[in-house]
């Protein structure tokens, strides 16, 4: 419902469709430059070799660099207002039950319980708070399991891709969204997997292998090369991942997307509408009833 002014209200059709956390400019151009470093840092191999010391120097580089980057986001929208102590708040606690809920599934036969709450904040706090959402929670996670290492800044990008994605998907709402969730959440199990395997696909097999990295191979080869690979060691795996995000989302979709959006009106995530102030001794017209042509003694 709109108020006198056009503006729409919290429970509204906007806070079902967009993101309760809007991306200021700043952060936007930066969110660009993260993902354009995540696309590189994946597929570098279909377009340089690699060098003897990529594997040993490349993932503390990524990882140095994807760190300066999520904090210049954070920073430029509470600069732009765009984020404030609220959804800081709310991102600290995201990231620390995504981290607790990460150890649950221990990846058994794909089984990873840690893609549907970064689908569904996605889709209500918007891509940017997603993006920032899959990174910290993986930090966060690698810190509380021992999982730091050389894929760790691969899997921050993995889920900040997954996270971000969730909050572009199209307006629906009802089952409708819901069911959207779930077909996306299974889809991004699968995409999850498939950039993790380019982080390593180059340094683990030998090369007298049909489905091993070759430099110099021309693309449309490679990627054949690539796509076997990926069927090859990981789709059953990538499968568990799938069935995972899908089922969780459609039993817990519903209720965890209405807990979000609770939380979101309640906080206000989004900037105030301010109203300019009456000064001081400004006469207050006072309003008088209908045909009364009265006037005061």
């Amino acid at each position: 419902m709109k108020n006198p002014d056009g503006l729409q209200g919290a429970g509204g059709l906007t806070e079902r469709s967009a993101g309760a956390i809007r991306i200021a400019p700043r952060a936007g151009i930066v969110i660009t430059m993260a993902a354009f470093l995540g696309l590189v840092a994946f597929f570098w191999p279909f377009v340089v070799a690699p060098g003897k010391l990529g594997a040993a120097y490349a993932p503390p580089l990524i990882f140095g660099v994807l760190l300066v980057l999520v904090l210049c986001v954070v920073i430029s929208e509470i600069a732009e207002g765009g984020i404030n102590s609220k959804a800081l708040a709310m991102l600290g606690v995201l990231s620390a039950v995504n981290a607790a809920l990460r150890p649950l599934g221990a990846g058994t036969a794909g089984i990873e319980t840690v893609f549907f709450v970064l689908v569904l904040a996605g889709r209500v706090y918007g891509p940017g708070f997603g993006f920032t959402l899959g990174c910290t929670s993986l930090f966060a996670s690698a810190l509380i399991t021992g999982g730091v290492g050389p894929w760790m800044p691969y899997q921050m990008f993995g889920c900040a891709f997954v996270g971000m994605l969730a909050g572009l998907l199209p307006r629906a709402t009802g089952r409708r969204e819901v069911v959207i969730l779930a077909v996306y959440g299974s889809l991004s199990g699968y995409l999850f997997g498939f950039l993790l395997n380019l982080s390593f696909w180059p340094f683990s097999l030998d090369p007298n292998s049909s489905i091993a990295y070759l430099p110099g191979l021309p693309f449309t080869e490679q990627w054949q090369r690539y796509l076997a690979f990926d069927v090859a060691t990981s789709l059953g795996w990538d499968t568990g991942r799938a069935v995972t995000n899908f089922v969780c989302v459609m039993l817990a979709g519903p209720a965890v997307l209405t807990t979000f959006r609770r939380a979101a009106r309640k906080a206000r995530f989004r900037a105030p509408v301010r109203f300019a102030g009456r000064e001081p001794g400004d006469d207050v017209p006072t309003e008088r009833p209908a045909g009364d042509d009265s006037r005061p003694t």
